[in-house]
């Protein structure tokens, strides 16, 4: 699971050198120490409810698991804008804690020292971490820049295609299927160049119609040829639409608008409880897109003072009680051990939604056991011509 490693260089190429000195200078300035709570930017499906099957109607059920009071920031823009925020903006005057928008910002902001290093020793679950992040790892690199740890991860999964069964009949195993003319009109993609050019390249590839070494970092060449395919399709009429949003992803599979779409695994899940359908989450045959989410402690936070708190939040995004609940809410992969055994023991779950949990894992385990299955990359090598290739997609 390689990630490219953020450099000086992207950031002078995307903020400009003045603005880098400007800025680099201020965050400099002391910072007054500060008092609770532990201000977060973070999304919503960062927090769960006391109530399994939740995401809580508020942070209380989480600060209050964690012991400490917590001010949450509603998170938006993008994984460029994000970075800027913290290295060159007023980020980490704002924030205590940040979440990131998807693989390698981690390497981002430790390599431009906006974000501090964990230290492991201050979190008693940090033993619960399942093998793949431990030291040489499968996945050990997504939280760690330059070996040092400066993460926490909370979720993960393999993204996929959400579908209607009722409609469709049968299940979903190919991404042909989304390309097909049989779905023509009543189909979705996300309105997004990561996961729709990295799934459209993982089919492509493996379905031998283009070769592509690494769908995480295609060359400019290969990115090409996926948004010239994805252009066709869009012409032809394949795409009723290209969601954007949760709630305009949930809306277009529970109206029926769409038989199916590539989309995160919560859309399906309340897709299917909002409409009453049998709306599933297939196993590709070909490969998914993988990733992870990690929190991470600004510099700006250990300025004032805020790792005790931040450390017994994450001590809590490492138990079983979080594990659970987001497995149950979301659909989520834990990060910890131990879950299962938890939730067979704990009486609030129900035995149906124990089953439910079962089901969703054993389909889990098998998408990860896909050998197609490209991870989540947002800056690549040839970020320019994603960006400008996905503006051609859009406009097409």
């Amino acid at each position: 699971m390689n990630q490219m490693e953020f450099t000086r260089r992207f950031l002078m190429k995307s903020v400009g050198a003045a603005g880098l000195v400007g800025a680099t200078s201020s965050l400099g300035l002391s910072r007054a120490f500060a008092a609770d709570p532990l201000k977060i930017w973070t999304i919503g499906v960062a927090k769960v409810g006391e109530e399994p099957g939740t995401g809580g109607k508020d942070w209380g059920d989480m600060g209050a698991q964690a012991g400490i009071d917590i001010v949450y920031n509603a998170k938006s823009g993008s994984a460029d804008q994000a970075i800027q925020k913290f290295v060159l903006g007023d980020g980490n005057d704002l924030y205590d804690a940040i979440t990131d928008n998807g693989g390698g910002m981690e390497d981002a902001l430790a390599s431009q020292g906006a974000i501090a290093e964990i230290d492991t020793a201050m979190i008693p679950n940090w033993e619960n971490i399942i093998d793949v992040y431990k030291a040489g790892g499968d996945a050990a690199d997504t939280i760690r820049y330059e070996d040092v740890v400066y993460a926490i991860p909370y979720i993960s999964n393999a993204d996929s295609i959400a579908f209607d069964f009722d409609e469709i009949g049968e299940e979903v195993t190919t991404w042909e299927a989304i390309f097909s003319p049989e779905f023509k009109g009543r189909v979705s993609l996300q309105n997004d160049f990561g996961p729709t050019f990295t799934n459209t390249a993982i089919y492509l590839k493996q379905s031998g119609k283009l070769d592509i070494t690494n769908p995480s970092d295609m060359t400019a060449d290969e990115v090409a040829g996926v948004a010239e395919f994805l252009i066709t399709k869009k012409q032809e009429g394949q795409f009723r639409t290209f969601w954007d949003g949760f709630q305009n992803g949930v809306d277009l599979l529970a109206s029926g608008e769409v038989l199916m779409q590539s989309c995160w695994e919560p859309v399906q899940i309340f897709a299917k409880s909002k409409s009453g359908k049998d709306i599933r989450y297939g196993t590709m045959k070909e490969g998914h897109q993988t990733f992870n989410n990690i929190w991470m402690l600004t510099q700006g936070g250990v300025d004032r003072g805020m790792q005790e708190q931040f450390y017994k939040l994450m001590n809590l995004y490492l138990s079983p009680w979080f594990g659970a609940r987001t497995l149950a809410t979301f659909g989520y992969a834990p990060s910890m051990k131990g879950v299962l055994e938890y939730i067979d023991s704990a009486p609030e779950f129900s035995p149906e939604l124990r089953e439910t949990i079962a089901n969703r894992m054993a389909r889990k385990t098998e998408r990860y056991a896909v050998a197609g299955n490209s991870w989540q990359n947002v800056f690549p090598t040839e970020i320019r011509a994603y960006q400008d290739w996905w503006s051609k997609v859009q406009s097409a």
